[in-house]
């Protein structure tokens, strides 16, 4: 994604001798750094060489606003020098992918980092098991102290969950320290138990009469013993409260007036603030300040384009320089942000004065934004705005990039606000492509859900990108595959009509097509196409899908049967998913069931299991949401399982494959060949149940049994009692020959059905 703007680039690793990480999205580069120090900062020498002594792996510094934790992690990573690793949260790290994204560019700044885990973190969604993964990724780098400030900021489940698991999973040696407002989301109890956890809480970081008295000297205002105890009383040692008291006394007010009691949390802090900053500043700067506070982080060409006026980048330097708590977050000092507790003031003040204009000043940076290439920070503000047609037309354009990116928990939450916004323009477009989007998670409810809302959004029309809205219609019809194979065939055609030249969704309507030829029992059809849809593919570089029609003219040539070209197309393929690190995509599943099969025919036993192992990964993905190549794949896997002489596996992926047969009834030839395999399967001589017989629900668990998640919050994850959690457990204890969760997971990355 290109950005307009300087100081929000896109991050690269440090150093010229290193080359950067490619990340299919940007990250500012603010995050990687402390905000710069104020003049006359008080060094927080005694915490800091507290800090600097603790040996405990994790540590957490959390106390209400103004207690100085950034000024004190800071100045603790000062101290450590280039073995600390800075990351400021935002709202933008509630997708697991951007934050550990995040973490791991923090790192490969310090040293270098596996850059396998970055297409990893991307193909996977990074759910909470692949943080085991991630950290020997990063545990070549020597030992750090990572700072995540503002985790606060991080709210979603499954980012706090891999927030935990790699305070749990440290290699020997680093430390990981977190600032944050509220109670640090972090298995506290059994961390103290170890001895595992240093704890800085508002009463450390309150100030005694020294470093009050360096924070008011520093600040301009002169207090004898006495007015300092006086101060310290009234403030209990708040930072903040010692500095505005500083400001108010340097400005004229005399001590005695200054303020009341109150600490950083007290119901009247707002008035002080208001009292002593808004009413010293002039009309016009706080007209500024208040319109402005719509914004995260602001530069003057945005806050000109907010406050409709030149000369904003002056105003805010004028208003740094005065330590109006204005935050610089760049050395060139383009972008500035507001101290939490002055935007909040500042968001309360444009409340009471001017509520009529919040919705405009949000249009006006949408706008903005979407001008400057920002078109992620565009939505957040469209939202805002109640700007319904901006939105949808914004999602519609970014959904499927984004989501490729592997930011899941990004779309999920754009389109649960579009949840009910059938009037907006482009909803039904976007409805449709979320159907696929989650079709591919194996969400099949969901799946449907929004395939229902977007058929009942008006179908005429043309999108953006010049397709028709009914070619989107069909292009969502043929991938659910809901009214048989001729319909499938139908919609298909349409879409590969309707669907914009540039779109690259057209190819798969091309592949749908020839693969609906196979599906009547007609490979001489189907081939030509499948070869076309090939070349497309290759020549646009979408490696999944390569793969992918790899594998299907694998079915062709098995018809013929010619081996060695299904040997060969099977390795190409193989070769693709493994080359591109597309392990976890839902198109690998096909590839790596054909894989299994020619390596059986070449008699090779312990590669076709790895290849089963592989595609057993994904069966929780192979839903009746895409129930073609699902069905496929698990057919194909049959026949390794048959061949293996293992009916307990044969049996499993049969069931799955008849379970989609059932939502799915009119897919060709598939329902005879599942009943062909069912027969032979009743020939094989049975034995007792492996590991090959767990179920799709038993792989979506499996992965998380790797984690430090207790039953109840596995049972969250997964939106399951946690009594169907413990009887799920038992049957994969009993299948993988295990009695405990340590031999569970010890079994399965074994057989390869976990990943490192």
């Amino acid at each position: 994604m290109k950005l307009g703007v300087t100081g929000l680039s896109q991050v690269m690793s440090g150093g010229d001798h290193r080359t950067a990480p490619r990340l299919g999205f940007a990250l500012p580069e603010s995050k990687f750094h402390p905000p710069g120090a104020r003049p006359g900062i008080v060094v927080r020498a005694a915490l800091v060489e507290r800090l600097a002594a603790t040996r405990a792996p994790v540590i957490t510094v959390a106390a209400p606003p103004g207690y100085g934790k950034t000024t004190l992690m800071a100045q603790w990573a000062d101290r450590i020098g280039p073995r600390a690793a800075w990351l400021s949260c935002d709202d933008e790290d509630n997708d697991p992918v951007v934050l550990l994204t995040a973490l791991a560019v923090a790192l490969d700044r310090i040293g270098p980092v596996d850059p396998a885990i970055f297409p990893a973190l991307a193909s996977s969604g990074a759910p909470i098991s692949i943080v085991p993964r991630f950290v020997s990724a990063v545990a070549a780098v020597q030992p750090v102290t990572v700072l995540l400030d503002h985790a606060e900021a991080v709210t979603n489940r499954q980012c706090l969950n891999a927030i935990a698991e790699f305070a749990l999973c440290l290699p020997p040696g680093w430390q990981v320290a977190l600032a944050s407002r509220t109670v640090v989301p972090l298995p506290t109890a059994r961390l103290r138990a170890q001895g595992g956890i240093a704890e800085i809480t508002a009463d450390d970081l309150a100030m005694g009469p020294a470093e009050a008295g360096s924070l008011l000297k520093g600040a301009g205002a002169e207090v004898d013993e006495a007015g300092l105890r006086d101060l310290l009383q009234r403030t209990e040692g708040w930072p903040t409260g010692l500095y505005l008291a500083a400001l108010a006394m340097e400005s004229g007010t005399r001590q005695s007036d200054v303020g009341f009691t109150f600490t950083g949390d007290d119901v009247y802090m707002g008035d002080y603030l208001r009292s002593e900053l808004l009413d010293r500043v002039s009309a016009a700067e706080v007209s500024f300040l208040i319109r402005t506070s719509v914004l995260d982080r602001m530069c003057g060409p945005l806050c000109d384009a907010i406050v409709a006026e030149q000369g904003s980048g002056a105003v805010l330097e004028r208003l740094e320089a005065r330590n109006l708590l204005v935050i610089p977050l760049d050395r060139r000092r383009e972008w500035y942000r507001y101290h939490h507790l002055l935007r909040e003031l500042l968001r309360a003040e444009l409340r009471r004065r001017e509520p009529g204009l919040i919705q405009d000043l949000h249009f006006r940076a949408a706008m903005w934004f979407e001008a400057n290439d920002m078109p992620e920070a565009a939505i957040d503000h469209a939202q805002a705005a109640g700007d319904y047609d901006r939105v949808a037309r914004l999602i519609l354009e970014l959904q499927n990039p984004v989501w490729a990116s592997g930011r899941v928990e990004t779309v999920r939450r754009w389109m649960e606000w579009l949840r009910d916004l059938t009037a907006a323009e482009h909803y039904g477009a976007t409805a449709a492509h979320g159907s696929l989007i989650f079709a591919l998670l194996g969400q099949a409810v969901e799946a449907e859900r929004w395939a229902a809302a977007a058929e009942r959004a008006v179908p005429a029309g043309i999108l953006p990108d010049g397709s028709t809205m009914e070619a989107t219609l069909a292009y969502m019809r043929a991938n659910l595959g809901r009214d048989g194979v001729a319909a499938m065939r139908r919609d298909a055609r349409i879409a590969w009509e309707g669907l914009s030249p540039a779109s690259p969704y057209r190819m798969s309507m091309l592949f749908t097509e020839g693969t609906s030829h196979l599906l009547e029992g007609d490979p001489a059809q189907a081939e030509p196409i499948l070869a076309h849809t090939l070349d497309l593919a290759t020549h646009a570089g979408i490696s999944p899908f390569v793969g992918m029609v790899l594998a299907e003219q694998c079915a062709v040539a098995a018809e013929r049967h010619d081996w060695s070209r299904v040997t060969a197309l099977a390795q190409r393929a193989a070769a693709v998913v493994d080359d591109g690190q597309l392990g976890d995509y839902w198109t690998s599943a096909l590839v790596y069931a054909w894989a299994s099969r020619a390596a059986l025919h070449e008699g090779n036993i312990a590669q076709a299991r790895r290849y089963l192992g592989r595609a057993s990964r994904l069966r929780p993905l192979l839903t009746y949401a895409l129930p073609v190549v699902s069905v496929q794949a698990l057919l194909e896997m049959a026949r390794a399982y048959i061949t293996l002489a293992d009916p307990g596996g044969a049996a499993a992926v049969l069931a799955q494959a008849h379970g989609i047969l059932q939502q799915r009834p009119g897919l060709g030839v598939l329902p005879a060949q599942a009943g062909r395999l069912q027969a032979d399967l009743a020939t094989i001589e049975a034995r007792a149940v492996g590991p090959s017989a767990l179920t799709a629900a038993e792989l979506r668990l499996l992965p998380l049994l790797s984690t430090h998640l207790p039953v109840s919050e596995i049972a969250t994850e997964l939106f399951l009692s946690p009594h169907t959690i413990k009887s799920e457990m038992k049957s994969i204890y009993r299948k993988l020959g295990a009695t405990t969760r340590t031999q569970a997971v010890t079994r399965s990355r074994e057989l390869g059905l976990l990943g490192l």
